[in-house]
């Protein structure tokens, strides 16, 4: 296994692959396939949102069996979502996890407009956007007014606050910190761009 820090450096390179179209063909193919049959060993977790503009394997040029990812709508992080974690980081040794949010989330949005306006959503869509709401609402005590700052400030927020949640309240995660096998990073991808900014590491 890489360390932390290798394979931080790793999606950085990767991403800017993505960026300047110089991707690299990646092992997909039918000896990879039978290579990772009995077994994985990600280099990175990778907590991202659902959103179909935002697939990890290509902003970050990583192959079959190279990234384990754990994806909803607005990156949250519920019971499930932590013990499928807590899974890579124990059992896998995967030594980074990285907290992907991205730029026009409608999940972040969707929480900002029921802050701002009490907008109601229908079926379990409100307990999706629950988690969200306290970013929203910490950014939306220090944003400048304006509806797109908002949704800016609460997304970057919302990776902060799930990136601190791991760091520092979950005993399984915060072990393998402590020790020096695991880093915990947030980052924002750039629909326009194409940039994914490592804003907190």
């Amino acid at each position: 296994m890489i360390t932390p820090d290798q394979a931080l450096a790793r999606l950085k390179k990767g991403n800017e692959d993505f960026l300047s179209d110089n991707i690299a063909v990646q092992q997909t193919g039918h000896e990879r396939r039978l290579e990772i049959a009995l077994g994985q060993e990600p280099f990175a977790i990778l907590v991202g949102c659902s959103d179909s503009r935002v697939p990890p394997e290509y902003l970050f040029g990583a192959g079959l069996g190279e990234l384990f990812i754990v994806r909803n709508a607005g990156s949250s992080v519920d019971d499930l979502a932590l013990g499928s974690i807590e899974f890579a980081v124990q059992a896998l040794g995967a030594p980074l996890i990285v907290v992907l949010g991205h730029q026009r989330c409608g999940a972040v949005q969707a929480a900002v407009e029921h802050v701002c306006d009490g907008t109601r959503f229908p079926g379990s869509m409100e307990k999706m956007i629950k988690p969200i709401i306290p970013a929203v609402e910490s950014a939306r005590a220090s944003t400048a007014s304006g509806e797109e700052a908002l949704l800016n400030a609460a997304t970057r927020e919302n990776v902060r606050q799930i990136v601190e949640r791991l760091r520092g309240s979950e005993p399984l995660i915060r072990g393998a910190v402590s020790e020096g096998r695991l880093r915990v990073v947030g980052a924002e991808y750039n629909l326009d761009k194409g940039e994914v900014d490592f804003f907190i590491e």
